[in-house]
Formats: structure tokens, C-alpha cells, sequence
């Protein structure tokens, strides 16, 4: 098996569109060598607990709603091509997403991070949730097989926050900028959404090389 790494943020439309694409690839080649670990990366790292209004933070951060506007329609232009339908709307908060983050590590621990990665997009693109809300995080990880007062009770406490911090951490300090960011096999870095056509090309190359 060969891992396949992915820095993402669940708040990150592309991050979406990325593994939309690359779920598709993963479907047509049902005995492909991957296997897929999630990695933390805050867009906003310093973004308050709480999260701030949607618009405040679009605005603030693209300069105006024009420049929102103009950030956001590529997104919705590929977010179609990839068969995704966002309800952007919907969205009332950007969350901090350290929290959504530790409930990725947890999954992961418990052998569901895909899911449970797939679920946060989903409640927050789709169903326009806020993914900083514990008794949210809760209900998805309940969704996905986990126990939702145990995973309350750790949403609570520190459990795993320095190390989360951390991981992220060193992703920027691996010299990722922006996500997604994919890792083949420990060493190649295929930044950003990739075609489903690419990563049949690398699935190929790789049972090849085997």
C-alpha cells in the first residue's frame, strides 16, 4: 500500500472539490493502492473560538464583498463541474476548526476519518452547520459510528489540542502554504484540487511500478 496524506481544512471549498475528484478516481479503481490519512491545517489559525459572521469574514479577508464575490465564483464554477451542489448561503459562521480537526484525529483512531471527513463537508457546504459547535461535531461523529458523549466529553477537555496545533505546525513548516495538499508515498506533493483523470494517472503508475 502506498499512503496518501492530505493537508485540508473542512472549511476549505476546494479542499471539497479535491477529494469530490479524487473519490471518483478512488471508485473507478476499487483495488488502488492508496490508503488515505488526514492531516490538520487551519486556513485561519487565528481565527476566534467562537468563529465570526460569514460575511464580516469574507469581506474582511477579500477586501469588500466585490472581491468576495470575485473569490468565490471559480469556486462554484468548479464546485458544478465536480457535480457538487453547495449551499453557500446557508452559511451563517466560519468557525475555528481546531475542534473539527481533533474530531478528524479521533476518527481516525477509530478507523472512520474519511467518513467523518466527508460529513463535515457535508454539514458545513451543504447543510450550512457551524463546524465549531461541539453538540455538531458530536451529532456527526454519533453519524459516523463514534460515541458522541465520550467525543463530547474530549471536545471539553485539552485532549489533543497542542498536538493538533502542532501537526499543523509542521505542515507550514514542511513548506505547505495552502490546501488541499496531497503527499503520494511519503515524498511526491501534489498541491491543490486535481483532476479524477490525474489521479487515475498516478493510481496507474503506481500498480505499475509495483
Amino acid at each position: 500500500m502506498v499512503t496518501l496524506d492530505i493537508m485540508s481544512d473542512p472549511i476549505c471549498p476546494w479542499c471539497f472539490i479535491g477529494k469530490t475528484y479524487l473519490d471518483r478516481a478512488l471508485e473507478q479503481r476499487p483495488d488502488h493502492p492508496f490508503t488515505v490519512r488526514w492531516h490538520p491545517f487551519q486556513l485561519n489559525p487565528d481565527m476566534p473560538k467562537g468563529g465570526i459572521d460569514r460575511r464580516e469574514y469574507l469581506e474582511t479577508k477579500f477586501g469588500g464583498q466585490d472581491g468576495a464575490v470575485q473569490a468565490y465564483t471559480p469556486v462554484v464554477e468548479h464546485s458544478k463541474s465536480a457535480g457538487l451542489d453547495l449551499n453557500l448561503e446557508a452559511i451563517q459562521r466560519t468557525p475555528n476548526t481546531l475542534d473539527a480537526h481533533r474530531l478528524i484525529h479521533w476518527a481516525g483512531v477509530e478507523g472512520v476519518q474519511t467518513p467523518v471527513v466527508s460529513a463535515l463537508f457535508k454539514a458545513y457546504f451543504k447543510d450550512g452547520r457551524d463546524i465549531g459547535d461541539h453538540e455538531v461535531l458530536a451529532d456527526i461523529a454519533d453519524g459516523n459510528g463514534l460515541d458522541a458523549s465520550m467525543i463530547l466529553r474530549l471536545l471539553g477537555s485539552d485532549a489533543d489540542v497542542r498536538e493538533t496545533v502542532e501537526r499543523d505546525a509542521a505542515a507550514r513548516g514542511m513548506g505547505v502554504t495552502s490546501v488541499p495538499t496531497f503527499i503520494v508515498a511519503g515524498q511526491h506533493a501534489v498541491p491543490g484540487a486535481q483532476s479524477t483523470e490525474l489521479w487515475l494517472k498516478v493510481m496507474d503508475e503506481l500498480v505499475q511500478q509495483a
